[in-house]
């Protein structure tokens, strides 16, 4: 299976022989969901120490090709990652049509989607998510958190705020399942009409908590996205705090170039 790293490209032998795994990876010579060869398999074809074979491995983990679990070990990730359009996700058709916006995303990129609801019920607001509410920190608010799922592999935990006035005119919001189209669409059903939302990127590597939730190799990165909902009135009327694992994920903006 694949080739020999070659030893004259001036770059550690680690790095060598990871980069031959990613090359092998790309090109199908280990396909989907195939055992990434044990670090003895890898002193034996590359002639290497241990240590040399585990940091070759682990050097592949935060490139999102391969997953490892422990007792078992390494294989090669098996899911393309779904294209997140701004300019599509969040149409208003979708939630007349009882879609929320992961389900027809997900719909779009011929994968099965799921999700288990952590939590819902009321919570002190963080800072920033107070901040973007506009209310003091530690105000109550309505918190919902959920897991999601492609094609049974977690792939995003999300926490939506909503404020606490809001949450309690609308009783489906407090429901575990707020019906088709999820909870923008109740919103718009009772008044709070969406202009536009918001979205604070940022790259980092997963937490102990995170890598657990979303099935993570250590080390692995995550993308965190923030994204406040803001109705015609001017009022923030949801924020959602978003965890991705950054494999599972392209982010695509259309950005208009006029003024």
């Amino acid at each position: 299976m694949g080739t020999a790293a070659s030893r004259d490209s001036g770059q550690p032998r680690y790095l060598q022989i990871a980069d031959d795994l990613a090359q092998q990876i790309r090109s199908g010579v280990l396909p989907p969901g195939a055992k990434v060869p044990s670090e003895s398999e890898l002193m034996a074809r590359y002639s290497v120490s241990q240590g040399t074979a585990r940091k070759a491995v682990a050097e592949l983990r935060p490139t999102g090709l391969i997953d490892t679990h422990h007792g078992k070990g390494s294989f090669v990730k098996s899911q393309p990652p779904v294209r997140r359009k701004s300019s599509d996700r969040f149409r208003r058709s979708h939630r007349k049509a009882g879609k929320a916006a992961y389900l027809a995303e997900s719909e779009q990129a011929g994968k099965t989607a799921g999700v288990t609801v952590l939590y819902v019920g009321p919570t002190e607001a963080p800072e920033e998510i107070a901040e973007r509410l506009g209310v003091p920190a530690g105000t109550k608010v309505l918190a919902r958190r959920r897991l999601y799922f492609s094609n049974g592999t977690p792939t995003e935990e999300a926490t939506s705020y909503l404020p606490w006035d809001i949450a309690e005119e609308i009783p489906e919001l407090l429901a575990e399942n707020p019906g088709g189209g999820g909870i923008y669409a109740r919103l718009e059903e009772n008044g709070h009409m969406l202009k536009e939302f918001t979205e604070t990127v940022r790259a980092r590597l997963a937490t102990k908590q995170e890598t657990g939730a979303l099935s993570l190799s250590p080390g692995s990165p995550v993308i965190h996205l923030v994204r406040n909902a803001e109705s015609e009135d001017g009022r923030v009327v949801e924020v959602c705090d978003t965890v991705m694992a950054a494999d599972q994920f392209v982010l695509d903006y259309r950005i208009p170039a006029g003024d």
